[in-house]
């Protein structure tokens, strides 16, 4: 693809925050953790009141619609924070009038939406930049570099737990949450880092097969689901997940099994480093006790530097860690995930696409 405009230099990366709701203060946070390099120019809600806080807050130009936002124009980056129903569009849209786009996970509720949001910014000669926060966790990027570094030998093995919690109030907290159309269930807004996790650290997958359910929640989508994943190099696993834990957040894992390694990430969030064990030891072995962290929000602390990596690319420094090609590779596999559940048979990747 190419890129038409030249880096940024001389001055700070301007953003735009569309959607000012839950997630939307992890954004500004980090934009303002950057705030040597990156300053915050726009925000834009529908909700009168939500945009009427956000400007409140962070003294940034309000807009009550994307068109007004993209026609004032004077940004560089276009982050969207609203419901992931919504991403395609929004993003085909800022990709038109000419700006990058980031967007929250899920990138988009559809296989063929993510295709059209890829293809759009690549025609516009765009950004797409798809927020994974999770993977720049200390412990998560220690597993990476484990397992880059072939430690595990063959992998046998790979199991994730997501067995958190999530009150129906949450979902009535606003009409678009627990919908097909603009949110996805457990699996795909919940989970979804850690369906990430399965293609980025462990390779390619061959097939899934799943079960999901709606158990106890009144909502259209589920709130529990189960899969059994087959890897294309031979390793085989399972992701739990259930928002219906009692009476809280219990645990965020992944464990991974291997002919020479075994290595569990658990904590609430995969903050902790359970077990870690190799036949042969290696001096990042030393790291693993401080890569533990407390962690009171199921967020992690990766959003500033994932921004980081952002206003990089943007000045021309790195290359982007998460595009919207890396962004697909995880909603592929949830979307071989919702379709096993709903027609009962084993699903095969690639998709057609």
């Amino acid at each position: 693809m190419h890129i038409h405009r030249p880096p940024i230099t001389g001055r700070k990366v301007r953003f735009a925050i569309v959607g000012c709701g839950r997630i939307a203060a992890n954004h500004i946070e980090s934009i303002q953790r950057n705030a040597d390099r990156a300053e915050l120019v726009a925000v834009c809600d529908t909700n009168p009141g939500a945009l009427a806080a956000a400007v409140a807050s962070t003294g940034a130009q309000g807009h009550a619609t994307l068109g007004s936002l993209l026609s004032a124009g004077g940004v560089d980056c276009v982050v969207l924070t609203t419901p992931s129903g919504l991403h395609s569009q929004q993003a085909m849209e800022v990709a038109a009038a000419g700006f990058d786009v980031m967007t929250e996970k899920p990138m988009a509720t559809r296989w063929q939406d993510g295709l059209s949001m890829v293809r759009a910014c690549d025609e516009a000669g765009v950004r797409l930049f798809v927020v994974k926060q999770n993977r720049r966790n200390r412990t998560l990027q220690l597993l990476k570099q484990a397992v880059q570094q072939g430690r595990f030998g063959r992998i046998y093995m790979v199991n994730v737990n997501v067995f958190w919690t999530r009150p129906q109030e949450y979902y009535d907290s606003a009409a678009w949450r627990g919908t097909w159309e603009f949110d996805g269930g457990a699996f795909m807004n919940q989970a979804s880092h850690y369906v990430d996790l399965l293609d980025w650290l462990v390779g390619p997958v061959e097939s899934v097969m799943a079960y999901t359910g709606t158990l106890a929640r009144n909502i259209e989508v589920e709130d529990t689901g189960v899969a059994a994943l087959k890897w294309r190099n031979g390793a085989m696993g399972s992701i739990n997940v259930t928002m219906l834990t009692y009476p809280k957040n219990l645990e965020g894992s992944i464990t991974i099994l291997g002919e020479r390694g075994s290595v569990r990430l658990g904590g609430v969030a995969v903050n902790e480093i359970k077990h870690w064990e190799f036949a042969q030891p290696d001096p990042m072995d030393a790291q693993t006790q401080e890569a533990s962290y407390q962690t009171t929000s199921v967020y992690g602390f990766g959003h500033p530097l994932y921004y980081d990596n952002v206003i990089k690319v943007l000045q021309g420094q790195a290359a982007p860690e998460i595009d919207g090609r890396e962004g697909l590779k995880s909603l592929e596999l949830l979307i071989a995930m919702y379709m096993s559940a709903r027609d009962g048979k084993r699903v095969s990747l690639p998709l057609a696409y």
